[in-house]
C-alpha cells in the first residue's frame, strides 16, 4: 500500500504536520496493535519520517502474526530503525533485551462489532489485562511517556443534555450486557493509567478515537462503514443494518494519526483529548447515501444477523468536540467526502 500514490500523499500530509518532532529524535517507541487499521498508518507516517527527515526513531511494532505484519511492513523488514515483537499483550511482556523504550503507545484492541460479540474475554481483556501489562513494561523500562488507546465509546448513550461530548461527558451504559464489554473494558483502562500515574509517577495520556476509517481497514472489520465500503468496492448495493438515524463522528485514519501524534507529542501528562472531525459528523443514513453515490450505487436496508446484532453499539448520538485538541493545535484535513474518495480509490487499486 505504501507504493500507491494516493496513500503515500496521506502519509507525507501526516508527517508534513507541524509538531516538534524533535522529541521522538534520537528516541524509541513501541506500538502494540500495530498491523491493525490506525496502526499501520502510523507505523508507516514514522518510518517515511526517519527515511526523509532523518528522525533516528526506533520503531518496535508490536503484533500477534508475523506474517500479517511482513504483508503491512515489507518495505522496512530490514531496516535497522525498524523491530517486528510477535507478542500477545493478554501476556506479561517478558525480558525482549529492548534497552531503553522511550515512549509506548497502546493500540492493541478488538475494534469491530463481530469482534465484540465473538470474542468478549479477549475483548475485555485486550483493554485491562494487557493495558496492565504494557504500563508495567513502561514502568520497568522507565518510558518518558504512555499513551492509550481510548474510545468514544466510553460515553455511553447520550442522554439528551449535550450536542457534543467534551471530555468529562460520562453518558449511560448498561453493564449487564455482551456488548458492555468494549466501553466498559475501555473506562477500565483509562482508570489504569490513571492509576499508575498516581502510583508509579507514569506519564500518561488518553487520547479517544472516535470511529476511524481508511484504506488500512481489515477484510474482517464489521464496522457499519467497513461494510459499506466492501459494498462499494463490490459495486454492490450499500446494505443499511438499520434506520440510518444513529448520528456519530467519524475520523479518517490520517487524521486519526496525526491526532495521535499531537497527543502523545503535545498533550498533558493524565488529560484525556477527543480526536474527531467536526466536518464529518453525519447519520449512518448519510454515511450509506455518500458511498452509494460515490460507487455508482443505491442504498438498501436489510435486517442483521443475531451475531452482528449482538455487537451494534446502542447509542443512537455520539458526536464529539475536538475543541481541547484544536487547542494543542491539530486540525483535522479530511472531510468525510474526502475520506472516503481516497479510502475507494486506493483500496479499489490494490
Amino acid at each position: 500500500m505504501i507504493d500507491h500514490p494516493l496513500y503515500r500523499q496521506d502519509v507525507q500530509q501526516v508527517a508534513d504536520i507541524s509538531l516538534p518532532w524533535d522529541k521522538l529524535a534520537n528516541k524509541s517507541i513501541l506500538i502494540t496493535g500495530a498491523s491493525g487499521m490506525i496502526g499501520s498508518f502510523l507505523v508507516d507516517v514514522l518510518m517515511q519520517k526517519n527515511r526523509r527527515a532523518a528522525l533516528n526513531l526506533h520503531v518496535y511494532a508490536l503484533g500477534r502474526s508475523e506474517a500479517h505484519a511482513k504483508s503491512s511492513f515489507g518495505a522496512y523488514w530490514e531496516e535497522p530503525l525498524f523491530t517486528f515483537i510477535s507478542h500477545d499483550v493478554n501476556l506479561p511482556m517478558i525480558d525482549l533485551n529492548l534497552g531503553q523504550i522511550d515512549y509506548v503507545l497502546h493500540l492493541a484492541s478488538n475494534t469491530h462489532p463481530r469482534a465484540y460479540a465473538t470474542d468478549p474475554i479477549g475483548t475485555i481483556t485486550a483493554n485491562i489485562i494487557g493495558t496492565q501489562n504494557m504500563l508495567e513494561f513502561a514502568v520497568t523500562h522507565q518510558a518518558a511517556r504512555f499513551a492509550f488507546a481510548s474510545s468514544n465509546e466510553i460515553y455511553g448513550e447520550n442522554r439528551g443534555d449535550v450536542e457534543l461530548f467534551d471530555e468529562d461527558y460520562c453518558g449511560y451504559i448498561n453493564s449487564n450486557t455482551l456488548r458492555a464489554g468494549y466501553p466498559e473494558s475501555k473506562r477500565a483502562g483509562e482508570a489504569l493509567c490513571q492509576a499508575y500515574k498516581q502510583q508509579k509517577g507514569l506519564d500518561i495520556v488518553v487520547p479517544r478515537l472516535t470511529r476511524s476509517y481508511g484504506p488500512t481497514m481489515r477484510a474482517s472489520d464489521s464496522k457499519a462503514i467497513a461494510q459499506f465500503i466492501e459494498n462499494g468496492l463490490a459495486k454492490q448495493d450499500i446494505v443499511l443494518k438499520s434506520t440510518g438515524t444513529q448520528d456519530y463522528s467519524f475520523t479518517y485514519v490520517a487524521d486519526a494519526v496525526s491526532g495521535l501524534l499531537t497527543v502523545l507529542i503535545k498533550g498533558q501528562n493524565g488529560e484525556a483529548y477527543n480526536i474527531a472531525d467536526p466536518a464529518s459528523n453525519v447519520t449512518l443514513k448519510q454515511l450509506a447515501e455518500t458511498i452509494a453515490a460515490l460507487a455508482g450505487t443505491k442504498v438498501v436496508f436489510d435486517l442483521p444477523d443475531e451475531t452482528e446484532k449482538a455487537g451494534f453499539s446502542k447509542a443512537t448520538k455520539a458526536l464529539l468536540n475536538p475543541r481541547k485538541l484544536e487547542q494543542l493545535g491539530w486540525h483535522a484535513q479530511t472531510d468525510i467526502a474526502r475520506g472516503l474518495r481516497h479510502t475507494l480509490q486506493i483500496m479499489a487499486d490494490l
